[in-house]
């Protein structure tokens, strides 16, 4: 199932987004209906990215894959991208790159959401074009306040 209320990433547990995805800030910038899509291939992530998202007014798209990401990109093109690497058919990497290579898509704002959390994997995600990089395990408030910032 899809919505579950605790996620399990890198082999930790996490809140789920019905405890944490409370507004930072009474009165914050209301971007609702900004258009996020969600490119992970593990649905617990998924799932908890999509609850804390939607509870702050966003409206999220969900794909497992790279591949699926750039399927998407066809039929709707959202106001930001976050986007796990290690994924199967078409990891994340790829993926920003062939998004930032498109003239009608490369100013879509990207965050990679990733286990990968090494320096070189860090620089060469912000080199492919990416606004942010929060490695997993990550806190979804930094997640949430990420997303407001580059949707600014």
């Amino acid at each position: 199932m899809l919505h579950q209320s605790v996620a399990v990433c890198c082999g930790r547990n996490y809140l789920g987004a019905r405890e944490s995805a409370k507004p930072l800030v009474q009165g914050e910038l209301n971007l609702a209906k900004s258009h996020i899509l969600v490119v992970e291939d593990d649905a617990s992530v998924r799932s908890l990215v999509d609850k804390a998202l939607t509870a702050h007014g966003y409206e999220i798209s969900l794909v497992q894959d790279g591949l699926e990401g750039l399927t998407s990109l066809e039929t709707r093109r959202p106001d930001l991208v976050i986007v796990d690497i290690m994924m199967p058919r078409l990891d994340g990497m790829t993926f920003v790159k062939a998004l930032k290579r498109n003239s009608e898509t490369s100013p879509i704002p990207v965050i990679f959401l990733t286990a990968k959390s090494d320096p070189r994997s860090m620089i060469e995600g912000i080199n492919v074009g990416a606004k942010f990089y929060i490695p997993k395990p990550f806190q979804i408030n930094e997640l949430v306040s990420k997303v407001a910032k580059a949707l600014e």
